[in-house]
């Protein structure tokens, strides 16, 4: 008999009231009980935890229950839970989170059809706590720490396939108090085959308990922090080569551990060990720090480790009370003071945009410009307002953008179009609506190529927002007013040009498709049915639907062609229509829908109606007749007089017969 997919590890400690239902999210999974094995380990806990999960046990067959002295951290409990597992897979699941109910089915699901070794669920906050988001930004079958930004996550709240945590010899460090989950996330990462992502489902719920006992809310010492940065800079350095990937998994640990180091040597209460901590952390960082990595990070963290590097306690001390003071963003705290949130002023200046962090431009000290420099950090934050595609071929965009923290009632900007998979790029003006950024720009579609037409394909649309020399791009139409339609829009212009513009996924970006790249005009076109009008005789009605947003006026046309090249047109004029065509020369009459544009043209053949009936009508006292063709690709009329003497014979034969 198969064993279990999935084995789900809870290491639980005084957790009340929050383990029932982290144990029951597991037992209600919709992958099925058959499918589920829970391991819950508890920990020496003293406040009803044990006999809480003993209950559970009574009616769950899935769900063992391990008791085991006080251990002091979740890592011995995750081992005894990890050497007992008989899953595929594990999870690791702390006994105060829960999950979605479909997240280890959706887990497994992604793990079994990409091969993956290690794959994320999406992971939201409950309570007031923070969770990780930017590797969640879309679902990513396959990936791995370089092209994502999954090195960010640490935790071990993911599912893991069991083979490769064996074939590691995988187990948490007992030996550290803190982050004691780092090496085990990050070796698995690292050798993993594949990295899946499950971003479109909240699987981990992360809960903020009411008395603050998260043990990530927990404060440790400095040393602790400073050993965790020890470790995990050693491994990555260990296992990746110097160069792009190692900066790119130093950045994380530069820009969290080192931080929370260094907060934590701000609380020492005497100098002389802040001194001999300082002159640790200046060791620690000097093997890896180089120019490369200093580029990927913002500009706090080169300044805190330049001021490390030169031995500058007094200093750096200063930085983090003036962090503190202001929210300290970058310690995850939002309001410590009566200026929280209130960041450094900036210096734009030579096209470059400098934050007045402490000692800026000190010339005592002479901390290099580069250590302020926000440049890169900064965002044009825009929102468009309408975006409108019209037959004329004149795209109009409305809004407002603006350069974050630097304020400019002058500033300028530009539209830039960028043809995808090539150099092609067209820059043009737009036109500034107020002195709060907005904007307003227009696009001729037939001249905007430096007075041409912009070729056939997919151009990306973004904006170039200038403000005191600093210029910064954004895509447009990720933030949009909510009376900006989503779907995509359709037109056919009056030079014969098919545009289109639409949002990509998963981001909402505005992208125009000129030529049909992606977006078919037909497709918009429909012939849902043909019949006898019972007000006309010999006229036939032809209903359907246009989608296009907008066409030229009467170039959409239902068409009768037959003898002699003779034809009947029929203009459609508005989006679901009905044409009226009347039949009266003789001949076979082909129908189709024509979108006919500057020599251009679309053509749909009306479908064969196995309904339509044959139908007779006296014109100037003769009697006429028209029957469907049979066999052919297009509805075809076989239109005529009927002949007397054959009719006659016709009915004697089957009086007859």
């Amino acid at each position: 008999m198969p064993g279990p997919d999935v084995t789900v590890i809870i290491a639980a400690y005084n957790a009340m009231p929050y383990v029932t239902r982290s144990v029951t999210s597991v037992l209600g999974q919709t992958l099925g009980a058959d499918r589920i094995e829970v391991i819950a380990v508890d920990d020496g806990s003293t406040d009803g935890t044990a006999a809480e999960l003993d209950r559970l046990a009574a009616g769950a067959p899935q769900l063992r229950v391990i008791h085991q002295p006080n251990s002091g951290g979740p890592a011995g409990p995750r081992n005894l839970g990890l050497d007992q597992a008989a899953g595929r897979y594990v999870f690791f699941l702390d006994s105060d989170d829960h999950l979605g109910p479909e997240a280890l089915e959706r887990m497994v699901t992604a793990a079994d059809e990409n091969g993956s070794d290690v794959v994320l669920g999406r992971i939201v906050g409950e309570g007031g706590r923070r969770a990780p988001r930017s590797m969640f930004g879309r679902n990513q079958p396959k990936t791995d720490v370089f092209a994502s930004r999954v090195y960010w996550t640490l935790n071990p709240m993911k599912l893991f396939r069991r083979a490769l945590v064996d074939r590691l010899g995988l187990r948490f460090d007992t030996g550290l108090s803190i982050g004691e989950d780092q090496p085990f996330t990050a070796t698995a990462y690292l050798e993993a085959a594949a990295i899946s992502v499950v971003a479109d489902y909240d699987c981990l719920y992360w809960v903020a308990r009411e008395d603050g006992n998260n043990i990530t809310a927990q404060p440790h010492g400095t040393r602790m922090r400073m050993d965790l940065f020890r470790m995990m800079t050693e491994l990555v350095a260990a296992r990746v080569a110097p160069g792009t990937d190692r900066d790119t998994l130093l950045h994380r640990h530069f820009a969290v551990e080192l931080r929370d180091a260094v907060l934590q040597l701000s609380r020492e209460p005497h100098r002389d060990v802040q001194a001999k901590l300082l002159a640790e952390l200046g060791d620690m960082i000097a093997p890896y720090w180089h120019e490369g990595l200093a580029a990927r990070l913002p500009a706090v963290v080169r300044l805190r480790c330049h001021l490390i590097a030169q031995g500058l306690l007094d200093e750096l001390l200063t930085l983090v009370r003036w962090e503190l003071d202001r929210g300290a963003a970058s310690y995850g705290i939002t309001t410590l003071s009566a200026t929280a949130d209130a960041g450094p002023e900036v210096l734009a200046e030579n096209g470059r945009a400098y934050a007045r962090y402490p000692y800026f431009r000190d010339t005592t000290l002479n901390v290099p410009d580069d250590c302020y420099d926000i440049t890169a950090e900064l965002r044009a934050q825009h929102l468009v307002e309408s975006a409108q595609l019209d037959a004329a071929g004149t795209l109009r965009l409305t809004g407002h953008a603006t350069v974050d923290r630097i304020p400019d009632r002058e500033a300028g900007a530009e539209l830039i179009l960028r043809r995808r998979g090539s150099d092609g790029e067209h820059r043009l003006p737009v036109r500034r609506t107020d002195e709060e950024g907005g904007f307003d720009a227009s696009v001729d579609l037939a001249t905007a190529a430096d007075g041409a037409p912009l070729p056939d394909g997919l151009w990306d649309i973004s904006l170039a927002v200038s403000a005191q020399g600093v210029v910064k791009e954004a895509r447009l139409g990720s933030r949009r007013a909510e009376s900006v339609p989503t779907s995509t829009t359709t037109v056919v212009t009056a030079a014969g040009t098919a545009a289109a513009l639409y949002t990509t996924k998963p981001y909402g970006n505005l992208t125009l498709d000129l030529g049909e790249t992606r977006h078919r005009v037909l497709p918009r076109l429909r012939v849902t049915g043909a019949a006898w009008s019972p007000d006309a005789p010999a006229t036939l009605a032809v209903t359907g639907r246009c989608t296009l947003a907008a066409r030229p006026e009467g170039a959409l046309t239902v068409r009768a062609e037959g003898p002699r090249g003779a034809e009947v047109k029929v203009p459609v004029s508005d989006g679901t229509f009905k044409a009226l065509l009347p039949f009266g020369s003789a001949g076979e009459w082909r129908l189709t829908l024509r979108l006919a544009v500057a020599g251009k043209e679309w053509t749909l053949p009306v479908p064969p109606q196995p309904a339509l009936k044959a139908v007779r009508w006296r014109r100037l006292g003769l009697p006429w007749y028209a029957k469907p063709v049979t066999g052919q690709d297009a509805l075809t009329l076989r239109v005529g007089r009927v002949e007397l003497v054959k009719a006659v014979r016709a009915r004697l034969a089957r009086r007859s017969g």
